[in-house]
């Protein structure tokens, strides 16, 4: 943000503390704060009517919660929960929707976002229909992975079958299989990675893919290249 967007903002900022698997809103919540990760993930969770759900993207120190109700709507599409313990600090929507009316740097910044945040959302739908559980499980420990800058992680069976849509048997297998193939030691609800090259070639193709469309979101070109339309095509 410009300096004087980010002064009106940080003056505002207020810390909040989450316990792993907090709800920080349920779907169709009324949101009051947008949340910015400093060191936590956030899982954005699609809800159906049974009850069940599953995470379609999730939001670390690169992103924000809230920025759809700063931008048009106060209501939030997904339940959002706690999938890193860290630091994060919220802001008051009413300031947020000030700084889009009134900054254009701040609404092509929050739209920029969404755009790809969305992307991952269209591409964790494509993983969750198209790929094994080791490979969605692996994309997704790659991805805790970046955001925990290689501590630990800390889950049980039961919250990744939960978060990737699986069941608990298939979850179990993944993760004895990843085990057998020494990229991970998984010893009492604690996940170490003992292989990164080796976790990014078993996972699917999704991670590179998302990865890539985050890092051109935070550093992008100096000139954009129009003419570039034909986007990714299948290699032979």
């Amino acid at each position: 943000m410009h300096p004087e967007s980010r002064k009106r903002i940080e003056a505002h900022l207020e810390p909040v503390n989450f316990k792993l698997g907090a709800v920080v809103c349920e779907a169709g919540g009324l949101l009051k704060h947008a949340y910015f990760p400093e060191g936590s993930v956030l899982s954005l969770l699609t809800v159906l009517e049974n009850g069940s759900a599953i995470e379609t993207a999730n939001i670390g120190r690169e992103g924000a919660f809230g920025l759809f109700a700063a931008m048009y709507s106060r209501v939030s599409f997904n339940r959002c929960i706690v999938q890193l313990v860290g630091p994060t600090v919220r802001c008051p929507i009413e300031l947020l929707q000030h700084e889009f009316r009134n900054s254009e740097h701040v609404r092509n910044l929050f739209v920029s976002y969404s755009e790809t945040l969305l992307s991952q959302v269209q591409q964790t739908v494509a993983c969750n229909a198209m790929h094994s559980t080791e490979e969605r499980m692996c994309r997704w420990l790659l991805m805790m992975h970046d955001r925990a800058e290689g501590e630990a992680l800390t889950y049980t069976h039961e919250f990744l079958a939960h978060i990737l849509g699986a069941n608990r048997k298939s979850v179990t297998l993944a993760a004895q299989s990843m085990q057998n193939a020494e990229l991970i030691s998984y010893r009492r609800g604690t996940i170490q990675v003992l292989d990164r090259p080796g976790l990014e070639k078993a996972s699917c193709e999704c991670y590179a893919i998302v990865k890539e469309r985050f890092d051109a979101f935070l550093k992008p070109p100096d000139t954009a290249v129009p003419s570039d339309t034909q986007g990714r095509r299948r290699v032979k």
